[in-house]
């Protein structure tokens, strides 16, 4: 019978496969880059496989060395949730909490109270960024745990929710009615890609008349008629017309919402924070949305 394998080795190994370098994998693990390395080098002498490729400073994952990764996490995961079916002791501690200030306004106050309420010694760090910046940041170690609104095509990404995106407008504004029609979308913003592809598909007329990186900012210029914008169902604001689907403006693709965690961030207080996350958006269904209105 074949010995286990070193969860010790594969927590490193994940560490340098999130983050692309041993430095920094050695810095999230607290170890020295020696140890690391040795501890890669006796992990693929155990499975007789090479499992990353390096190429000066930048580390990738091998065509074995991504079989294992997703293996690796999955046993990371069973371990902490051992780990904490025999803890007894209070949840305390800190983590890094990134997401979207598209749900900054109405649900994140919400949900983080409510979490601060029944675990008071958690403490969560929240930065507000657009989901690019979100999972870069996570690349580079700046995040425990985030959200981000592009669904499941970055890895571990783990889906917990679809909404139905709208078309929005200022209530008894002329943006809906101008020609070109203008709409206001973020920078690098996936819902503005697919804003633009089914315009260009039905041959609308259109220009970008307002980008920022801040959903904040987005909003105000829908809610001041500047344009036309696009949200998903829990990021409407009141003030704001929800536009019915028609020939002019075909139904956008659903927004996918999911939690990305480092590969260090299983189980305790980190699941706390997620499994609340993801039931109190559950819950949202039915509740806090707004009219269809008809044209």
């Amino acid at each position: 019978m074949s010995a286990p394998l070193d969860l010790d080795q594969l927590q490193s190994f994940c560490a340098i496969a999130d983050c692309g370098s041993f430095t920094e994998a050695a810095r999230r693990v607290n170890k020295t880059q020696s140890a690391v390395s040795m501890q890669i080098k006796r992990l693929e002498e155990r499975l007789g496989q090479d499992l990353l490729s390096r190429d000066g400073r930048t580390v990738t994952l091998t065509e074995h060395g991504e079989s294992l990764y997703s293996r690796a996490r999955r046993m990371l995961r069973i371990n902490a949730e051992i780990i904490d079916v025999f803890s007894d002791g209070d949840l305390k501690g800190s983590i890094r909490f990134g997401v979207p200030d598209d749900y900054a306004v109405r649900l994140l106050p919400v949900i983080l109270s409510s979490f601060q309420r029944t675990h008071p010694k958690i403490v969560v760090d929240v930065r507000c960024q657009p989901s690019e910046e979100l999972l870069d940041g996570m690349k580079k170690g700046k995040y425990d745990l985030i959200v981000f609104t592009q669904g499941t095509n970055h890895e571990y990404g783990e889906l917990f929710r679809t909404e139905r995106m709208f078309w929005v407008a200022s209530h008894g504004g002329q943006a809906l009615a101008t020609e070109p029609l203008p709409i206001a979308g973020g920078l690098h913003c996936c819902w503005k890609d697919n804003a633009v592809e089914v315009l260009n598909r039905i041959g609308r007329d259109y220009r970008v008349a307002y980008t920022s990186s801040n959903a904040m900012a987005i909003a105000s210029a829908v809610l001041t008629d500047l344009a036309v914008g696009f949200l998903p169902e829990s990021a409407l604001q009141p003030g704001m017309r929800v536009i019915a689907e028609d020939r002019d403006l075909p139904r956008l693709r659903d927004a996918e919402i999911a939690i990305m965690r480092a590969s260090h961030a299983y189980g305790g207080i980190y699941d706390a924070l997620a499994n609340h996350i993801v039931a109190s958006m559950g819950n949202l269904d039915g509740k806090d949305s707004m009219p269809v209105a008809a044209e």
